[in-house]
């Protein structure tokens, strides 16, 4: 029987089997990793709408919607997105080039379980942020721990390694401009009034030419270091703003929009917009991006970088291997110290199929004082160097193996800035980043774990030949293959 694919080459056949990210494919527990995100993409049972109708018995009611719909396109297989996900954050690449260079790779489209050479995208650079947002974080995290339970599997890691742990907390930027005043005062302006516009409002003025040159001043004088004309530009730019919001106000009772969608948005613009133009350069909650009000400023005393806009995010490594076991964030700029328990909570749920749990931590001085918050770790750090034993203060020189791993997760794995919406893009966002770490890493390691075998095979071959050079042939050959099948 001819088939559709009698003239095409298996990818099996096409790539070299022993490319690391060959291994790694029919290492990784697709089959659960699929179990796991499937219900996420369930079709749900909905309950209908009561519809009247007429017969000709008058007039009547009906349910309508009822039930499991079966309308619609049919999914993509799970294995593939997961696939892309991985590989995203592996190789740092933008939705948009990762399924361009998905259809180009032939050993990534084995990774993500094809059979066959395909040339086409895989899916719409769209379709990868759906999906990212139906599986939430409890998908994510099945991802990570997917590459947990690998490298223990592959024997990359040894499982009593996740009983010391190393954590730090670092900054995930948020894709936002630097937040200075002139330009968040210009940027509500603007949105405000494009808002008001979808709804109807008609502006007596709307102060664009004005608003554009005070912006280009306020820069002018802040390059120049001439504060006292940028103050009174930037105060004339808060009287435009606070003019058109009184407008729009006053007009907004005689809006008539037929898009309720539309009237939210103008609501939530003209809030922040109100925000922006009444906070002070001392306030704490600050609003810092217009489009993204969960920015928060926080300083790690970095003389490079004083201040970094984002989220506070904490990330869990082996103390010994450097695998990734743990990656949160937590809004609001908490106290090191007071993560530490959430974290660690984090890990264990990491580590339920290895069996073990972390028993020892070694921190920074940013996590002195919550021992008792924490009485099943112990927590190891440099204010109690006098009470340690010689052993922990032989742990305690290797702290500083996390801050490379934080570096790599910046640079090479997307960390460096956020481009996910709001507080649960953050929180997907940093754990997809501990993925792509991990994926590397279990690279490498099926690199080492390959060499490994090719030096033993190669020194067991040698010693064979070494032992039996004084015998015959014929005993030589049985001997060998003997010893070789009991050697593996």
């Amino acid at each position: 029987m001819v088939t559709d694919d009698f003239f095409r080459a298996r990818l099996d056949q096409m790539i070299d089997l022993r490319h690391p990210l060959a291994v790694l494919a029919g290492r990784l527990p697709w089959v659960r990793i699929e179990a796991a995100l499937a219900p996420a993409f369930a079709r749900k049972n909905r309950s209908g709408q009561v519809l009247p109708g007429s017969d000709l018995f008058g007039t009547t009611l009906e349910i309508a919607g009822a039930g499991v719909s079966a309308a619609g396109r049919p999914r993509l297989p799970i294995r593939l997105m997961a696939a892309l996900l991985y590989l995203k954050h592996a190789f740092n690449l933008s939705d948009e080039e990762l399924v361009a260079r998905w259809s180009e790779n032939v050993v990534w489209q084995y990774f993500s379980g094809q059979d066959y050479y395909t040339p086409t995208l895989p899916c719409d650079a769209t379709q990868i942020g759906r999906f990212r947002t139906a599986i939430g974080e409890a998908g994510v995290e099945e991802l990570l721990k997917a590459t947990i339970d690998t490298a223990v599997q592959s024997k990359a890691v040894r499982p009593a390694e996740f009983e010391r742990v190393i954590v730090d907390t670092t900054v995930q930027e948020k894709a936002i401009a630097h937040p200075v005043d002139s330009r968040l005062l210009e940027i509500a302006r603007a949105k405000v009034v494009q808002a008001a516009k979808r709804v109807g409002i008609a502006l007596k003025q709307t102060f664009v030419k004005e608003g554009k040159e005070l912006r280009r001043k306020a820069g002018g004088y802040a390059h120049a270091k001439q504060f006292k004309r940028l103050r009174r530009t930037v105060k004339r730019q808060r009287t435009l703003l606070g003019i058109v919001l009184r407008e729009i106000k006053r007009k907004l009772t005689s809006a008539s929009s037929e898009s309720p969608g539309a009237m939210t948005h103008l609501n939530t613009q003209l809030e922040r917009a109100e925000r922006i133009r009444t906070q002070q350069p001392k306030d704490k909650n600050k609003l810092y991006a217009l489009h993204a009000p969960e920015v928060e400023c926080i300083g790690k005393g970095k003389a490079r970088k004083p201040y970094e806009f984002g989220v506070k995010a904490s990330i869990a490594v082996t103390h010994k291997s450097g695998l990734m076991v743990g990656a949160r964030t937590f809004p609001g700029n908490p106290y090191d110290g007071h993560i530490l328990s959430a974290q660690l909570e984090q890990t264990r749920i990491l580590l339920e199929d290895v069996g073990r749990e972390p028993k020892e931590v070694v921190v920074d001085l940013g996590f002195r004082g919550v021992d008792r918050d924490n009485p099943r770790v112990e927590i190891i750090h440099r204010g109690k160097y006098k009470s340690l034993t010689r052993q922990q203060r032989r742990w305690l020189k290797r702290r500083q193996a996390v801050e490379p791993a934080i570096g790599h997760l910046k640079s090479d794995h997307r960390m460096d800035r956020c481009w996910l919406q709001g507080q649960l893009g953050d929180a997907l966002h940093a754990v997809l980043c501990a993925t792509g770490y991990n994926l590397r890493w279990l690279l490498r390691a099926m690199v080492r774990l390959g060499l490994k075998a090719t030096f033993l095979r190669s020194f067991l071959w040698a010693l064979i030949a070494l032992i039996n050079g004084d015998h015959s042939r014929s005993n030589s050959t049985n001997r060998n293959f003997q010893l070789a099948r009991a050697l593996g």
